[in-house]
């Protein structure tokens, strides 16, 4: 998987027509991926199976959710079972974005028990903490449901894993913020402090030196500072760590002349309270760097 930066422009994308969210590797990707992740944990030297199981014995096997949630990283979930039994016969129920129960199925696999065994854990840590997130974000979407607030994540992602994890963010019904540094422009306190807090020539060097139509955001934590973004010209303002009756008294004072975004301690039990003031977009952290793994796990029959 690349590092996070720039995308690159080629790359092949497999969409899930069922869902419309697409994931964000290629064939290719999957595979080198997945076996690093096989070679790091030793799969193909898995020295308990082989030397309790014998080489022709066949099993079948169920991915079980353990608790309610919505499942992601399918795709390379399947790819470690067919890297050690490229004969290993895998049937879906559902793809990724799907809603489970405690106790459902979601896929049933039979084949080699020597490579159902070595490929479960690598199987497993793709699912659960791609899952694990996806099911956070659909939490939060639920939060908000019925209001025009959108739920979307942050680059508070583990190295190396932006795009799976944004990839799962899509899948419980969130939304992506930028993916990148060079994919929008978001002017943060500590640009402002290099620049002695001139927000409004923090923007006109932005519009002087990004491509055209590129979007302005800039982060304020005081409504001094939304009145001066507004009169400048930002696109979207973030509305940082602040109260409910401060975010609703920004939404007054901007009245729709640019897009609102809560972020900074947001979490479920205040996440509808900040959404019905009226703000168009709040940004969670917590979706990819604290999501809990959602459990699952792999049953022999």
């Amino acid at each position: 998987m690349s590092t996070p930066g720039r995308r690159a422009p080629s790359r092949r994308k497999t969409a899930r027509p069922d869902e419309g969210v697409l994931f964000p590797l290629s064939k290719r990707e999957v595979s080198k991926l997945v076996r690093a992740a096989l070679d790091e944990d030793c799969a193909f030297n898995d020295v308990t199976t082989l030397a309790t199981v014998v080489s022709d014995r066949r099993a079948r096997c169920r991915l079980v959710a353990r608790q309610a949630g919505v499942i992601a990283g399918l795709p390379l979930a399947l790819e470690a079972f067919r890297q050690l039994n490229p004969r290993v016969v895998i049937r879906v129920d559902g793809s990724d974005g799907r809603s489970v129960e405690a106790g459902s199925m979601f896929a049933a696999l039979s084949g080699s028990a020597r490579g159902l065994l070595s490929a479960e854990r690598v199987a497993l840590n793709f699912l659960q903490r791609l899952s694990g997130i996806a099911s956070l974000t659909a939490r939060f979407v639920a939060a908000v449901e019925g209001t025009d607030a959108k739920i979307l994540d942050t680059r508070k992602t583990t190295p190396g894993w932006r795009s799976l994890e944004k990839y799962a963010v899509r899948a419980g019904g969130g939304t992506n913020h930028r993916m990148d540094l060079s994919s929008a422009i978001l002017i943060k306190d500590n640009h402002l402090r290099a620049l002695d807090g001139d927000l409004e020539l923090a923007i006109r060097r932005t519009r002087d030196l990004a491509p055209a139509g590129t979007k302005v955001e800039v982060e304020c934590d005081r409504l001094s500072q939304v009145k001066a973004a507004v009169a400048a010209g930002a696109d979207v303002i973030l509305l940082d760590n602040m109260k409910v009756d401060e975010i609703r008294r920004c939404v007054d004072v901007v009245a729709g002349r640019a897009l609102l975004e809560a972020s900074g301690g947001i979490t479920l039990a205040n996440a509808r309270a900040i959404a019905k003031t009226g703000v168009d977009r709040i940004s969670v952290g917590a979706l990819t760097h604290s999501a809990p793994a959602l459990d699952l796990g792999l049953d022999f029959t």
